[in-house]
């Protein structure tokens, strides 16, 4: 993108908040799926122009809290091998795991790197023949593409020191089960446009048609999100539920072919547990049999482990969108993003976080939309 000011404009977005108070004439629930899309909405205060009766609801959209604790103590016996070089993306190195996290794992000697891609940990296997080199592949449909090609080269290439650590996690059915669920008040979702630019929306059809509910595929700037939220509601208040999309400049209905034949070339469809949700069938990417020997799990004997979550840790409601960070009594009190207990508080992309960034529950002042600058989504998972 060459231009972001159009996307942030702050009188198109009171234009758009106006039109929001126009269409909306009864209340409706909507959430938005992805945590990029959630710092933006609480940075920015979207969620308090919108009518009293239109709420957010901040979904598990963030890949670093759903990975579920238990890899993250698998990530943590493997790491702490002496003969390994473990690999991950810097926002999983301060994840809390049952007694420790990867960073200090790190500073007690345990060989663990800051990597900007996974094709970096192929290469460094290759560098280092006598190390074994792992990657913790965490994220949703959107960084699959570059694992699966990571491994795909090593198998190609016959690096045999390297391996991953598949913590992949899939957004449809993850909404499904949010829909399913006896306590589900979401009546709109909108859909993390990095996920759908690689995926397209195909597999949101049916989920719409289905559930009876509008999806929206919307990007992660004000505009973005204002006017995502707006299609939303009209869909709501004209009694349709359909899938729409907001982000057209980034994603097209088929997604990136490409991308989807790399991953699946690698990857099987299978269950997979969600961190303070608990097990969802078919959403989740595991190894093919063909490519089971970059499976770090079964390489350093780690599959089974047992864990358990800091009692004060509300988690899993807060990802579930059942409460929200400020019914959290350890808010802002045992828990902050210098010593988090959970990682929605560590994530970049994490409710927590969002809210404690924003200073909400904390005294700090709302400012203004245009004095605000947009938080920069990164290569999101």
């Amino acid at each position: 993108m060459k231009y972001l000011d159009e996307y942030r404009d702050p009188v198109l977005a009171t234009k758009l908040v106006a039109e929001i108070h126009r269409v909306a004439t009864r209340p409706w629930t909507l959430m938005e799926v992805c945590g990029g899309q959630t710092h933006t909405i609480v940075k920015q205060g979207i969620d308090e122009m919108l009518p009293a009766g239109v709420r957010m609801i901040h979904g598990p959209g963030c890949p670093v809290c759903v990975t579920p604790l238990e890899q993250v103590d698998k990530a943590l016996a493997i790491a702490a091998h002496p003969s390994v070089i473990f690999t991950s993306y810097g926002d999983m190195l301060r994840v809390p795991g049952s007694t420790t996290d990867l960073l200090s794992l790190k500073a007690r000697g345990a060989d663990v790197r800051i990597v900007y891609s996974p094709l970096d940990a192929v290469r460094m296997a290759t560098a280092n023949p006598g190390r074994q080199v792992v990657f913790f592949a965490v994220g949703f449909e959107t960084t699959a593409p570059a694992n699966a090609m990571a491994v795909w080269q090593a198998a190609q290439h016959g690096i045999d020191n390297f391996s991953i650590l598949v913590s992949h996690v899939l957004v449809p059915p993850a909404m499904i089960a949010l829909l399913e669920s006896p306590s589900n008040r979401v009546q709109a979702f909108l859909a993390a446009g990095h996920v759908c630019a690689v995926m397209g929306w195909t597999e949101y059809e049916p989920i719409a048609e289905r559930y009876r509910v509008p999806i929206v595929v919307t990007g992660f700037e004000p505009l973005d999100l204002l006017e995502g939220i707006l299609m939303a509601v009209r869909q709501l208040e004209e009694g349709r539920a359909e899938v729409e999309n907001q982000y057209v400049r980034a994603v097209r209905r088929e997604g990136n072919r490409l991308a989807q034949e790399t991953v699946f070339r690698v990857f099987d469809i299978g269950e997979r547990t969600w961190r303070g949700i608990g097990e969802i069938p078919s959403s989740g990417y595991h190894l093919k049999p063909a490519f089971a020997r970059f499976d770090a799990e079964a390489k350093f004997g780690v599959e089974a482990i047992a864990t358990k979550e800091h009692p004060a840790c509300i988690a899993g409601a807060i990802l579930t969108g059942e409460k929200v960070p400020l019914d959290c009594t350890a808010y802002g009190v045992l828990c902050s993003p210098q010593k988090p207990l959970g990682a929605p508080m560590v994530s970049t992309e994490g409710t927590c976080a969002a809210f404690y960034s924003a200073g909400r529950g904390l005294g700090v002042p709302a400012r203004p939309l245009e004095l605000v600058a947009p938080m920069t989504t990164e290569v999101a998972r």
